[in-house]
């Protein structure tokens, strides 16, 4: 005990040599085990998503974009395909063709225009508010509701896809009429809309305001004022119109849901042929292979951590070493009042255990809140 309580004594005394070796010593332990963490919950979100997912049906070209775009929402954009992609899936009769227009955001959110089939597809129903019913409504995912800090009622602004856009088209301000579950998916963190309302914000469809008056005199007069974003109210809404034809709207992708296995098989048939420019992928393929992939340079990773750690430690061990070269004639005082060298050796000891358990508990409580918080770093960084 009179050894602990020296070793505390000096270790307090020169609190900043101790502070920097217990963070360092709390980086060492913490590093491996949040790395394996964060893999581990990867590995898990990642394939059981795409397990989930049975196809999808894009553009043909990278294949983890598209996967990514489609099952994950990620920032990747696989080049848009058009709606006849979907009608020929509902034509076919062997699966159910959900479409996903993922191209806008709002907030930093990404905002899904997809059908209703969705959110059976994904056993997802509101918890709080109601279903998107008309265009300009949406339901938010429960992450970004949080974050948002808003609710049924409420509304968000769409951020146009390009801010010099120049064929007129302006952020549409999206009426919020639910909140979706909090899922541990990265649904939590989109706001999904009707695709007919992706395609006002992208300009396909749009109403008409008035934009010349008459005064009292029949003089007619233009307004020249310019509108800083859309929208849709009970009164504008019947205004609302598409132009082209329909099966030439844009999707980002279609997530087919097939009947059968033989139904699947024969719809991935028609799409091998490589001068197609569409391409059917399965999911749970594409992520295995991502996930080996990433399990293969994480073990790069843990030999450079080993590595790196035994620097590290020799580094605190040098620390200790001159620290206790300086420490010489207080040592040799200590001596001389009949410490032995058993009791110096115990000092040693003690500073070094006290050192170790400060920094082991540090790195323990690291560890904890990395994975108390791990789904919700898993989809920052899935999002990414």
């Amino acid at each position: 005990m009179n050894a602990l309580f020296l070793a505390f004594s000096h270790l307090r005394w020169t609190w900043a040599r101790s502070l920097v070796l217990i963070l360092v010593g709390a980086l060492i332990l913490a590093v491996p085990l949040v790395t394996q963490t964060l893999l581990r919950g990867s590995e898990d979100a990642l394939t059981q998503r795409a397990e989930a997912t049975p196809l999808v049906l894009g553009a043909r070209g990278s294949q983890l974009d598209l996967v990514m775009s489609a099952v994950y929402f990620s920032n990747d954009r696989p080049q848009p395909i058009t709606r006849a992609a979907e009608d020929a899936v509902w034509d076919s009769g062997l699966a159910l063709p959900i479409p996903l227009h993922t191209a806008f955001e709002t907030n930093g959110a990404r905002i899904v225009g997809t059908s209703l089939d969705y959110f059976d597809f994904r056993a997802l129903d509101v918890s709080e508010g109601r279903m998107f019913a008309i265009l300009g409504e949406v339901v938010l995912g429960a992450e970004a509701a949080k974050r948002l800090g808003r609710g049924p009622g409420d509304t968000v602004v769409s951020s146009p896809e390009n801010l010099f856009d120049l064929d007129g088209v302006y952020p549409l301000e999206l009426q919020i009429t639910g909140v979706l579950p909090a899922t541990g998916t990265p649904d939590d963190e989109a706001v999904f809309t009707d695709v007919k309302t992706a395609w006002v914000i992208a300009g396909i469809g749009h109403g008409h305001n008035d934009v010349v008056t008459a005064d009292d005199e029949g003089n007619i007069t233009a307004n020249a004022a310019i509108t800083e974003f859309q929208r849709i109210t009970p009164d504008n809404i019947d205004s609302f119109h598409f132009h082209g034809a329909a099966s030439d709207y844009p999707l980002s992708a279609v997530l087919v849901v097939p009947y059968d296995t033989r139904s699947g098989t024969i719809l991935r048939g028609r799409y091998l042929d490589p001068e197609n420019p569409l391409q059917m992928t399965v999911p749970a393929d594409i992520i295995g292979g991502l996930v080996d992939r990433i399990f293969r340079i994480a073990a790069l990773l843990d030999a450079v951590t080993v590595i790196i750690g035994i620097a590290a430690l020799g580094a605190i061990g040098l620390s200790l070493f001159l620290s206790w070269s300086l420490r010489a004639s207080e040592m040799e005082t200590a001596r001389r009042l009949g410490a032995g060298r058993f009791t110096i050796l115990q000092l040693a000891g003690a500073e070094i255990v006290v050192l170790l358990g400060c920094a082991a508990v540090l790195a323990a409580v690291f560890v904890a809140a990395v994975t108390l918080n791990g789904d919700e770093l898993v989809n920052w960084i899935l999002a990414l």
